[in-house]
């Protein structure tokens, strides 16, 4: 009965169930691999997928059967499977209940033809995997019965037909179901000092959440070759985005590797502002005001305080105490370790990050957000701890655990910082201090030209002083810094090219090896560069490119649309944790250069306006004398 020795799927093997406020990973094979209950951020009550199956998980497959297909129904996060055997067929529905706030899942087997014998494992283990709970079968209402599990805080119950029996610390078992039959369980998470949830009509919450996912869907009208991949990425964005708060956490997963037996594994289950901002702008674009509001209220709770106690990413609710740990009792994914929980790049100083807030805030002014008294007054203090960094080094985008270096990127969104700024007074009428404004952007523009562009290599450069490219330059026109076809970033597209651009046209983030980082090399081709290489080549008359570079990349979409963070070429697999909702906001903007969606820009030339291919010309170098000296290289 029991699979000893169970081994997690490969990452493209999983699809994701939402309810809103946390996630599961089901595998293709019918194994529930990895949840955390009730939030996303919450240790997981289900750990297989990053250990085996003593560290808790939920099959539910047929004992000799292959999958037919595999989907959403319609634009929804309700998996549909078709298994077919020897004795016939049969089809699994798995959904997360969205409506009446129960933290919960659903699997429903109903037979089609013949009869299928399935196999069942419930192995439960809150705290990460590690803890056994107390486990006990109660009697409840119509003489059903139901088993709870209680460890701590966490109570979890199941119910329904054909329970497993329970077998040395788990439960399993097996059941069949000849056509026409159904067999249903819902497995209930809840505060273990409360009474257990009531019942529930499934019928009615299978309902409720298909209608809200298609009612959700149905804002998007937009039609086009890559609309269903747009779609798809709009609603894994809207899935990691929690209903009540507002927060979009980076993925619902920690330590899935970005090399595989490496140490490069990452707890990306809370919310960065840079993330946020961007999935702001890729909401905003496609007519989804409401949930970018949502996301400025979040924004607004969040870093609310002290401009100098700002951190880059903040838990769901806006919780500031994220520190790193290691979960030792965990192997890690094919043997990837450490396991991590929280994240120390907490404490890091990203320079970039008030730049894209603030270029996210602007996009929304123009889309008719109106500005509150808090919201204006909050963006100037976060300009004025921009101001108080300028000579500050930092630890990038990347977040590098080497030495802290002016990175190219940062600077730039430091000008977009104060670019925003100048537009929100010169566009939108907000009071602040405009011509220092426009001296600082100034200053920055001078700087960052002559710094962080290597005039011999013909590119703009990682660092200040460096020789080597980044991935990340190729923002510097998304924020109207230069023209997407300026010779400057045509000679950085055709340097990036020949550094980090491999045989299948991905891009790496930068070369790892050469220790900037502070970590062991090795990385594979990064998602979301890879689709900024898409809008790059298609704003400058390199549609073909753009194209076969887009078709290669929504082609590494697993079967139900997802994508992870990063691309193993060589392994021809998907790498890094999943699904990724930086991949997801970069494939909505390249989709949208190549569709010919214009981008609102943030670049300003002292309040005249130009457009071309959406984005305005930079400031047209009326600049104040600089209020410092030029910074060192």
């Amino acid at each position: 009965m029991w699979l000893h020795g169970h081994m997690a799927s490969r990452i493209e093997d999983y699809a994701l169930l939402s309810d809103l406020h946390t996630g599961a990973l089901v595998g293709r094979d019918g194994s529930l691999d990895w949840l955390c209950f009730p939030r996303f951020d919450s240790p997981a009550v289900f750990a297989a997928l990053l250990g085996n199956e003593h560290n808790g998980r939920w099959l539910m497959a047929p004992v000799e059967a292959k999958v037919v297909s595999r989907n959403y129904v319609e634009h929804t996060f309700v998996l549909e499977t078709l298994w077919e055997s020897a004795t016939g067929t049969a089809r699994v529905t798995e959904f997360m209940p969205i409506g009446d706030r129960r933290a919960s899942v659903v699997r429903r087997v109903d037979g089609i033809t013949g009869t299928v014998e399935f196999r069942q494992e419930i192995t439960i283990r809150p705290g990460h995997g590690k803890v056994l709970p107390w486990v006990r079968r109660v009697h409840q209402a119509a003489g059903r019965s139901a088993i709870v599990a209680v460890a701590g805080p966490d109570a979890l119950l199941l119910r329904g037909h054909e329970l497993p029996r329970a077998v040395d610390h788990r439960h399993g078992g097996t059941f069949s179901v000849a056509a026409g039959e159904r067999v249903e369980q819902e497995l209930v998470w809840y505060p273990s000092h409360r009474p257990v949830p009531r019942d529930v009509k499934l019928d009615s919450a299978l309902a409720e959440t298909l209608e809200y996912w298609n009612n959700w869907a149905a804002k998007y009208d937009r039609d086009g070759k890559y609309s269903p991949a747009v779609l798809r990425s709009l609603l894994v964005l809207r899935a990691l985005t929690h209903e009540d708060t507002g927060g979009i956490v980076a993925a619902p997963t920690t330590s899935l590797p970005e090399d595989f037996g490496g140490s490069r594994n990452w707890d990306y289950r809370y919310c960065w502002l840079r993330d946020a901002a961007l999935t702001l702008e890729a909401m905003l674009t496609h007519g989804y005001e409401d949930v970018a509001l949502k996301w400025r209220d979040w924004l607004l709770r969040a870093v609310a305080g002290d401009p100098e106690d700002l951190q880059i990413m903040y838990g769901l609710g806006g919780e500031r105490e994220l520190a790193e740990g290691v979960l030792d009792h965990l192997s890690g994914y094919e043997g990837s370790q450490p396991v991590r929980f929280g994240n120390g790049a907490v404490g890091q100083y990203q320079a970039d990050v008030v730049g894209e807030v603030l270029v996210a805030l602007e996009k929304l002014r123009r889309a008719g957000g109106q500005e509150d008294h808090f919201s204006w007054p909050l963006q100037l203090a976060m300009l004025k701890f921009v101001e108080r960094h300028l000579e500050d080094k930092d630890h990038g985008i990347w977040e590098m655990r080497g030495d802290l270096q002016y990175f190219t990127h940062s600077r730039v969104m430091m000008w977009a910082a104060f670019d925003c700024a100048v537009c929100a007074v010169r566009d939108h009428g907000l009071k602040g201090p405009v011509e220092r404004w426009e001296e600082l952007r100034g200053l920055l523009r001078r700087e960052i030209l002559e710094h962080g562009f290597n005039k011999e290599l013909n590119t703009f450069t990682q660092t200040y002083g460096g020789a080597s490219t980044d991935a990340s330059l190729l923002v510097i026109p998304q924020v109207g810094f230069v023209a997407y076809d300026s010779p400057e970033m045509l000679g950085t597209v055709a340097a990036l090219e020949k550094e980090l651009v491999d045989g299948r046209g991905l891009i790496l983030r930068y070369e790892t090896g050469t220790g900037l980082d502070g970590l062991a090399p090795g990385e594979h081709p990064f998602l979301a560069c890879s689709f900024w290489l898409v809008e790059q080549y298609a704003h400058s008359d390199r549609r073909e490119d753009a194209v076969a570079l887009m078709d290669k990349l929504v082609g590494l979409a697993n079967e139900v649309g997802l994508l992870s963070e990063e691309y193993s070429v060589k392994d021809g697999r998907m790498a890094g944790n999943f699904p990724q909702a930086f991949s997801h906001l970069a494939l909505v903007r390249a989709a949208d250069a190549l569709h010919g969606t214009e981008q609102l820009s943030m670049a300003s030339d002292g309040g005249r306006r130009g457009r071309r291919r959406g984005v305005r010309p930079v400031d047209s170098g009326r600049e104040s004398a600089p209020a410092r000296a030029t910074m060192d290289s």
